[in-house]
C-alpha cells in the first residue's frame, strides 16, 4: 500500500490506505527500449526561437493559452534538455490527462537543444540571473498571463530566480533537486579537479544520478550517458555547466527569521528522490521557504531523477498540487475551501486516489490574495521559530 507521513514537531502521523490503480508501472518495462524511452510524439509541438535580451532562445510548445489558465513551463537541468529531461513525464498517461486543459511549454536552455549550433569561442554564456531574466520574453511572446513552472536541477534554480525577480508572472512552481546554495571555493576546486580526472558526460551522470544509481541502474545510466554524449553539444554543455556551477546563493530565507526576507510568494511543491545527489540541497531549500505555501515531497526508492523513474507518483503530487491551487472541482475539499474566481476544474477522473486521501486527511485553508489564488495550505505559520513545517513522503 502507499504510506503517507506527516511530520511535525508535534509528532508522527500516519495514513495507510490501498492503491486501486498503481502509482508505478515497471519500470522494467519503460527502460526495456531506450529508443522508446526517450522518444515523443511530436506532432502537436511546434518549436520557436525567440528573441530575448540575451540571446535566442529554443522554445516547444503545445496548445494555446486557455482564458485565465496558467501555462505550464518547463526548464531542464544541465546535460540534458527538454526531451531529455520531460518526455517520459508528460508522455505518462495521466499527465496527459491534466496538460490537455494547459498549454505547455518547454524550454531550452541556450545552446541545449538536440541539434543547436555550436557557440563560438569566446562566447559569454548568460548567467543564471540572465537565463532566468530571458523568460520573461518567452511568456510576452504566446501570451501568457502567468506560468506554473516545473524545474529541475538547474532549471529549478533559473525557474526559483525567475519567481523572485518576476512574481507576478508565476503562479506556482515544482521544485525538483533545487540546490539552493552557490559552490564554495572547496566544492568550486573540487570540481574543476572532476573535470581534469572525468569526461564531460561523466561529470554530469554523477550530478543526476546517485552513486547507488551509477552503480546499480547501469540500464538507465547508459541510456543517458549515450544521449548526453550524442545529441547535447558538448561545448555549449560545458558552458551551461561552469555557469551553473559558478551561481551564487538564492536569495531566500524563511519569514519571521531575518528582516526583510525574500521569499518565494507562490505555492511550492519541492521533490527529491531519497536517494538522490541533491537531497541534501532540498531539505535546506525548504527550511528557507515559507511553510504555509510549501510542500516538501521526498520520494522513497527513488534517485535523481524522479520524473523519469517515478512518473506515476509524480503526476499524483502534481494533481495534488493544481487542485490546491484551485483547479479541480471543490467537492471532497474541507469546509472554508473556496474556488478562486479564475480556478477551472479538471474532470473529478482526474482526482485520483492520492489525492482524495490526503484532502479528507487534512485540514486545509485557503485564502484569496487579490485575483491570484493560494495553495490549500499544509501548516499555519506562527512566530519566528515557532512555525511548523510539514513532510509529505510518499512510498510504495
Amino acid at each position: 500500500g502507499l504510506l503517507l507521513q506527516e511530520m511535525t514537531m508535534a509528532g508522527l502521523h500516519e495514513l495507510r490506505f490501498t492503491e486501486e490503480k498503481p502509482l508505478l508501472r515497471g519500470q522494467d518495462a519503460e527502460l526495456e527500449n531506450s529508443d522508446v524511452f526517450l522518444s515523443t510524439v511530436d506532432t502537436d509541438w511546434k518549436e520557436h526561437d525567440i528573441e530575448t535580451p540575451y540571446g535566442l532562445l529554443h522554445v516547444v510548445i503545445r496548445g494555446s493559452p486557455k482564458g485565465n489558465r496558467p501555462a505550464i513551463l518547463t526548464y531542464h537541468d544541465v546535460g540534458l534538455n527538454h526531451k531529455l529531461c520531460f518526455n517520459t513525464f508528460f508522455n505518462y498517461e495521466d499527465m496527459q490527462e491534466i496538460t490537455k486543459h494547459f498549454v505547455v511549454c518547454h524550454v531550452d536552455a541556450p545552446g541545449q537543444q538536440a541539434g543547436a549550433s555550436q557557440f563560438p569561442q569566446g562566447y559569454q554564456y548568460p548567467s543564471m540571473d540572465q537565463l532566468a531574466a530571458m523568460l520573461p520574453s518567452v511568456v510576452q511572446h504566446f501570451g501568457f498571463k502567468y506560468v506554473i513552472g516545473i524545474g529541475v536541477g538547474a532549471g529549478a534554480y533559473v525557474l526559483a530566480k525567475f519567481a523572485l525577480i518576476f512574481p507576478d508572472l508565476v503562479e506556482g512552481l515544482v521544485l525538483m533537486n533545487i540546490d539552493p546554495n552557490g559552490k564554495g571555493w572547496i566544492d568550486w576546486a573540487a570540481a574543476k579537479l572532476s573535470g581534469l580526472t572525468s569526461t564531460l558526460p561523466d561529470t554530469v551522470l554523477s550530478h543526476l544520478f546517485s552513486q547507488e544509481e551509477l552503480v546499480n541502474n547501469t540500464e538507465l545510466v547508459q541510456s543517458y550517458r549515450q544521449q548526453i554524449g550524442s545529441v547535447v553539444n558538448q561545448f555549449n554543455l560545458q558552458l551551461f555547466l561552469n555557469m551553473y556551477n559558478s551561481r551564487r546563493d538564492l536569495d531566500i530565507n524563511r519569514p519571521g527569521t531575518v528582516p526583510n526576507a525574500k521569499t518565494l510568494r507562490c505555492p511550492v511543491m519541492l521533490v527529491v528522490g531519497d536517494n538522490a545527489p541533491a537531497e541534501e540541497g532540498v531539505v535546506e531549500c525548504n527550511s528557507k521557504l515559507d511553510p504555509t505555501n510549501t510542500t516538501f515531497l521526498k520520494m522513497a526508492d527513488c534517485g535523481g531523477l524522479p520524473q523519469v523513474t517515478q512518473p506515476g507518483k509524480l503526476t499524483e503530487a502534481f494533481k495534488y498540487f493544481l487542485q490546491g491551487m484551485g483547479y479541480s472541482e471543490c467537492q471532497g475539499w474541507a469546509r472554508g475551501w473556496r474556488v478562486p474566481a479564475r480556478a477551472h476544474a479538471l474532470p473529478s477522473a482526474s482526482m485520483t486516489r492520492l489525492a482524495r486521501s490526503r484532502t479528507a486527511s487534512l485540514t486545509s485553508a485557503s485564502s484569496v490574495d487579490g485575483t491570484r489564488p493560494r495553495a490549500c495550505t499544509h501548516s499555519e505559520s506562527t512566530e519566528a521559530m515557532g512555525q511548523i513545517n510539514h513532510t509529505m513522503e510518499v512510498s510504495c
